[in-house]
């Protein structure tokens, strides 16, 4: 019922490789504990459920829900909603994506965060089919009225606000929201038309690695090292000393996905290997193959030669 994106079968994957069969998709951004997803799915057993949250804790307690209750037409992604929604989902594939009470970021210096913005809007455009929705529930009535105009802005939606149907006043923060008082704003924001810009999936690339030649310190100096990315950041994190070599914790962010990763220099039967260690299955993605190039760059000032790169960045 996890998705796991590096282990999937293809890239992007089809909706077999989620489900094992085809039929009328919905994604769920921000599933929360699963209550809303469980009872959806249950109503509704020939569509097919994908849910992104950004809680490893909600992700735990939706799981089990699920298989508590015997859902079985769900999967769940652990991470951001537009990665879900870039890589995830096929073009034009979605009847509908459900946001129900999502973060407002109330401050204005952080409304950049915001999920609905028209960025999301146009994207959406692109995986939403002929007449599939956005259904939108908040308590937060600014939020709402940002999130109409940044769709009315791109003229690809029409959008009907709308009494909010029972079943989405039935989730997590509904429930504590109305116990509060607070009321509720619902909105339909239905496909017109689609943007034309393209929003491929992200590439997925074979494990990057470099082959070096040397001895390797007792220690290696670059912890807390920051290391720029064409389109996000990596850190070097932590770095450990094992018997077979060196281990470096790394932080690389891109756009929509964030990954904790450990990266290796360590003997082999040709010589050093510097890559990514096979440890939590990441997503070799451009920026992971960056932070591989990087780790490399900072290893030979000490002493170690590149004799074959495999990352992609032309270290050589």
């Amino acid at each position: 019922m996890l998705v796991r994106p590096a282990l999937l079968p293809s890239w992007p994957p089809r909706l077999e490789d989620l489900f094992g069969r085809a039929g009328p998709l919905v994604l769920e951004i921000g599933f929360g504990d699963g209550r809303f997803a469980a009872e959806l799915a249950k109503a509704h057993p020939g569509w097919l459920l994908l849910g992104a949250e950004v809680s490893a804790g909600s992700v735990v307690r939706a799981l089990r829900r699920l298989r508590r209750e015997g859902v079985e037409n769900v999967r769940l992604y652990h991470g951001q909603g537009p990665f879900a929604l870039r890589n995830l989902v096929p073009e034009r594939s979605l009847l509908q994506v459900i946001v129900n009470f999502p973060d407002p970021w109330p401050k204005k210096r952080h409304r950049g965060r915001r999920l609905l913005q028209e960025s999301f809007f146009r994207r959406l455009s692109t995986r939403l089919g002929e007449g599939g929705a956005l259904l939108l529930t908040t308590d937060h009535e600014e939020y709402f009225r940002f999130a109409l105009e940044e769709a009315e802005r791109t003229g690809l939606y029409r959008v009907e606000v709308r009494p909010p149907p029972e079943t989405h006043l039935r989730t997590k923060y509904a429930l504590k929201w109305e116990a509060a008082g607070r009321g509720f704003f619902h909105a339909v924001f239905t496909k017109v038309a689609e943007d034309p810009s393209p929003w491929p999936p992200i590439r997925r690339y074979p494990v990057a690695h470099a082959l070096l030649e040397g001895n390797l310190p007792e220690s290696l100096p670059f912890r807390k090292t920051p290391v720029p990315l064409r389109k996000g950041m990596a850190v070097f994190l932590e770095v450990a000393r094992g018997e077979e070599g060196a281990y470096v914790l790394t932080r690389v962010e891109e756009e929509d996905l964030v990954q904790e990763l450990l990266l290796e220099v360590r003997e082999s039967e040709r010589g050093l290997y510097a890559g990514v260690s096979r440890f939590g299955s990441p997503l070799i993605t451009d920026g992971v193959r960056q932070a591989v190039a990087a780790l490399v760059r900072l290893l030979e000032p000490l002493g170690l030669k590149v004799v074959q790169d495999h990352t992609g960045e032309g270290l050589r």
